[in-house]
């Protein structure tokens, strides 16, 4: 959650109010104790700083060893000298993960938190009556003090973490979770090392730096690197799951839909963009964007061969890292947003040609790794397989549903749709289930005056002249021939004796615009066409659709067509 500035300008009021006059305090009361070894503090300095950027992972939580350097520290050169150190770690350690400007609150956030976990624990020490001039192996009895010390340590920890997070960042912590006994654990392992190094240091010097400093290191790179290898293993895995998953999908929005949703389980995602290559117009055009998971809806307009991140990884086949938005800022076109940092595009490659591009974004600095790129790669394979077998699935399909002439449902699937509508009318999800059949009048003439394909025009013309008078009203499909059908579900029969009155006067007021096929020359004439129109509803006129069917067509021969044509007619029962 971010912090808003006002609460960012207090913490840092706050540090410079209490860190100087504490710091001094402490110099004044609690000096650091140096017997002819002052140069000796250096070597900690240098060891406290190296495990500060360099975290062990153990089976997923990551342990810092710094507070086992500072316990040394403490228990050889006093409080003051600890304090200093910890500020001096604490300072590598946020550094080291590259603090965007919102964040820069935690430099003296965290270094409040240290310093007042350092003085109570400190304090406490001094309380029970602990020194600093008292050899470890002749002296073993101070070994419960300094047990005291921690666990007064790891106390000040919880709670002070508690309190930032509820007054900072306005979220209630539970004391006794999960966080609590991995933190227990931790601070378990690391007090150890902090041990051995203090009782080290009493023995051999400045060696048990190197005796205790390499052995730890070197573990935490081993760690680093078994984790790595494990994580990439995972994210493999993980990978072919998806890629089969995603390969099940038959519909274009559902691969786009699912593939931004496992992503950004994956990945940390703030900004996900999916754009798609326009191989005629040479264009990258936006398909799919969401922020923190959501859908949203922008518009970027059409982008060109190496305009911004996108066109430039499409212009060149290759995806990209950026870390930060200092490496990227000058190619971006305009559409990330100014909170992002760390970018990851690739193309999505299709036959050694590029289909689309993806581009990730994440509000933090260095949060994507080589070894992601290489996954979000292979991602991005499956992605074009997926989309290209869902396109060409939803093409055969559009193409089996549809007249190839005018674009509308065929009856096969129209005769679906009504044995589904007339489903619901039984179980009473409708009230009423109206039909409009309509046939246009003396056709054949206008084929043989103008040419079959100019009668073909006037038909793909009035079926886009019905559709839109229809609209999302019903469902419109060429019935056959010159005749078409409108299911009006939850329309009663009057509305639709209304609707198609006004259907036949759309038609027989407005003329068609044809080129005539008889003419060499292929004139440009305007032609009147009329439609005959019958109605019928359920339940009051049929009891199942083909009941339905037959009457409309019965209303449109009897009463329309036999009384003069260019007429809407009922069906009477």
């Amino acid at each position: 959650m971010r912090v808003n500035k006002s609460t960012r300008m207090a913490i840092w009021v706050a540090w410079l109010l209490l860190f100087p006059p504490g710091l001094w305090l402490v110099f004044h009361y609690y000096p650091p104790l140096f017997t002819n070894n002052e140069t000796h503090i250096f070597g900690f300095l240098l060891l406290i700083c190296i495990v500060s950027v360099m975290p062990m992972t153990i089976n997923g939580t990551t342990l810092f060893c710094l507070q086992g350097v500072s316990l040394a520290v403490f228990l050889t050169f006093g409080l003051a000298a600890e304090l200093v150190l910890t500020q001096f770690a604490l300072l590598t350690m946020l550094l080291s993960i590259r603090l965007r400007s919102d964040e820069y609150y935690r430099l003296p956030l965290n270094s409040l938190m240290f310093f007042s976990i350092s003085l109570l624990s400190g304090y406490f020490y001094y309380l029970l009556g602990g020194t600093h001039d008292f050899i470890f192996t002749q002296e073993p009895e101070h070994f419960w003090l300094i047990l005291a010390h921690q666990a007064a340590y790891f106390i000040a920890n919880q709670i002070l973490i508690t309190m930032i997070l509820l007054f900072v960042h306005k979220r209630k912590r539970n004391l006794f979770g999960r966080d609590l006994v991995w933190e227990t654990v931790s601070t378990i392992i690391v007090f150890p090392i902090g041990l051995i190094l203090f009782i080290l240091y009493q023995q051999i010097g400045l060696m048990a730096i190197a005796a205790v400093g390499i052995p730890l290191i070197s573990l935490a790179l081993i760690m680093k690197l078994y984790y790595s290898s494990k994580e990439i293993n995972e994210y493999l895995q993980k990978a072919s799951e998806f890629g089969h998953e995603l390969t099940q999908r038959l519909q274009v929005n559902e691969v786009l839909d699912l593939f931004i949703q496992k992503i950004s389980t994956m990945l940390p995602v703030d900004y996900a963009y999916i754009l798609d290559v326009n191989m005629e117009q040479n264009e990258l055009h936006l398909l799919r964007h969401t922020e923190k998971g959501i859908e949203k809806k922008i518009d970027i307009g059409p982008l060109k061969p190496n305009e911004g991140i996108s066109g430039t990884v499409w212009q060149r086949k290759n995806a990209v890292l950026f870390h930060s938005r200092t490496e990227w800022n000058h190619i971006q076109k305009g559409y990330i947003p100014d909170s992002a940092e760390s970018v990851l595009s690739v193309p999505i490659m299709r036959n050694t040609n590029v289909t689309g591009v993806l581009v990730l974004a994440s509000n933090r600095k260095r949060e994507y790794h080589q070894y992601q790129l290489m996954i979000v790669d292979i991602l991005c394979s499956y992605l074009a397989v997926a989309y290209d077998n869902a396109r060409y699935h939803e093409e055969t399909k559009k193409n089996s549903e549809r007249c190839a002439l005018t674009k509308l449902y065929n009856y096969r699937y129209f005769e679906g749709v009504m044995e589904r509508e007339f489903k619901k009318l039984d179980n009473q999800e409708l009230k009423h289930l109206s039909l409009i059949l309509l046939d246009l009048d003396r056709f054949k003439i206008i084929n043989d005056t103008y040419g079959h394909e100019s009668g073909n025009e006037i038909l793909r013309q009035m079926a886009v002249r019905i559709a839109n008078f229809v609209g999302e009203t019903g469902i419109t499909a060429r019935y056959g021939g010159e005749e078409f059908v409108i299911l009006l579900p939850d329309i009663d029969k009057e509305n639709a004796f209304e609707m198609a009155e006004t259907i036949r006067q759309a038609i027989a007021f407005k003329p068609f615009e044809i080129y005539t096929d008889l003419d060499s020359h292929r004139s440009k004439v305007l032609v009147t066409v009329t439609a005959s129109i019958g109605v019928a509803s359920a339940p009051a006129d049929a009891e199942d659709f083909q009941s339905l069917i037959r009457h409309a067509d019965r209303a449109m021969y009897t009463g329309a067509k036999k009384a003069g044509r260019n007429k809407v007619a009922q069906y009477a029962g």
